[in-house]
């Protein structure tokens, strides 16, 4: 064989395992994928149960409620309708998550309807200020982050 029969062979090798390798991924995370669903489209075309899915909305004020165990927590989520889905956690809720607020909870529907979430996003707004800072405002919040930095010297 030549070598200029050679090379094109192994080019050719190469694309099909190249090819190959992506198929075999893709066919491997088909059920990984977690597909993002809002309050609205949650009820219109509810995904599989147990299908892995994330669903974003804001926290419906004063539906917080805490469980008996203490860790669990239900609370509904809504969109821009008047939408809403029920949702049920177990494990340490983000400092962010507060009534009126944006979440996006990863998980899966149950059969009962209630999302089953397994770990809590929460979101802020762009108006955002940390703990420390709030009350400050202008050079006392500039200050205040010279002084945290300094700090962590």
């Amino acid at each position: 064989m030549k070598a200029k029969h050679q090379r094109l062979a192994l080019v050719v090798l190469a694309l099909v395992a190249i090819v190959a390798a992506g198929l075999i991924a893709a066919w491997t995370l088909r059920n990984q994928a977690n597909y993002f669903y809002l309050p609205e489209q949650m009820a219109s075309e509810p995904p599989a149960v147990g299908q892995a899915v994330r669903l974003g909305g804001m926290v419906q004020p004063g539906s917080i409620q805490t469980l008996a165990d203490g860790v669990s927590v239900r609370f509904v989520v809504t969109g821009n309708t008047a939408s809403t889905v029920p949702v049920r956690y177990s494990g340490i809720l983000p400092d962010l998550f507060v009534e009126g607020s944006g979440v996006v909870a990863e998980g899966s529907l149950g059969p009962d309807g209630v999302f089953q979430a397994s770990n809590l996003l929460a979101k802020h707004d762009e108006n955002y200020v940390p703990r420390e800072l709030e009350g400050l405002h202008g050079e006392d919040a500039a200050q205040q982050a010279r002084e945290t930095v300094a700090g962590l010297d």
